[in-house]
């Protein structure tokens, strides 16, 4: 698909591509990205039936950024347009800030799926995420060739073009800012996936090096309603590499959690 500009609509503090009626499913972009990079749910959610709220995170997309405002921070901008039964779905750092409101007992949360989300990992990973954090610069665009690598393999495509373009777009200081929060974490505690009470989805890609396979079924083993796939032959991108596979799961559970 073509990963064009959509139109945005002013939803709290936050600008959002607001598309179809039904049920309300809401999208969390990960760091560096916009809302676009759900198009592929965008269509397929709302041609099942579901309206859909896709924020652009805090300096991202068209939302505007002030300052660093820490998980807590990202979490509250979210829940602050949560006034309906909602289930929420992340991709790597929106899991994260998906997983942080679900655990929080959120009384309009009915489910939450974690795309390629992060759950302890390993010394020379945390320590590599870290560096790589730490170098990013707030004042200038930042080279996202590395980012790429890792997300595509350096191979080109039309995805990869759009996340090209959407990291040179974004506020260096809110990547940073993003990122930091991203690579300080190591997901959710053992505390809060156990009284994450709502159906809880952990997908990602088998060729995913850093938000893995082990990393997913280790979380649905600690949530009480979670369970996991896996996508053959997927890795980070997934939710716009193979938009098919993770359209069936989501739709799949969005209709348990919203009927």
């Amino acid at each position: 698909m073509t990963w064009t500009t959509r139109p945005r609509s002013d939803i709290g503090d936050l600008a959002a591509i607001e598309a179809g009626q039904g049920p309300l499913v809401v999208l969390l972009h990960g760091v560096g990205l916009r809302a676009e990079a759900w198009g592929a749910q965008i269509d397929a959610l709302c041609g099942a039936g579901y309206r859909v709220l896709c924020p652009d995170m805090p300096g991202h997309g068209e939302s505007k950024f002030c300052n660093s405002i820490g998980l807590e921070g990202y979490a509250g901008l979210v829940t602050g347009i949560m006034n309906e039964p909602v289930v929420l779905v992340g991709h790597s750092m929106g899991a994260l800030i998906a997983l942080h409101i679900a655990a929080s007992g959120h009384e309009q949360v009915k489910g939450v799926a974690a795309l390629n989300a992060v759950y302890r990992r390993s010394p020379e990973a945390q320590k590599a995420v870290l560096l790589r954090a730490a170098a990013l610069d707030e004042t200038r665009t930042n080279d996202p060739t590395a980012t790429l690598q890792r997300w595509f393999g350096g191979n080109p495509s039309e995805e990869f073009a759009a996340c090209s373009r959407w990291l040179q777009e974004v506020n260096p200081a809110a990547y940073k800012a993003a990122y930091t929060v991203f690579a300080e974490s190591d997901g959710p505690a053992d505390t809060q996936l156990a009284q994450t009470n709502c159906p809880a989805l952990f997908l990602t890609g088998e060729e995913e090096p850093n938000s893995t396979p082990r990393m997913s079924r280790d979380m649905a083993l600690l949530a009480p309603k979670g369970q996991v796939e896996v996508i053959a032959n997927a890795a980070h991108m997934m939710p716009m590499t193979h938009p098919f596979e993770v359209n069936s799961s989501l739709l799949s559970f969005v209709r348990r959690c919203l009927p």
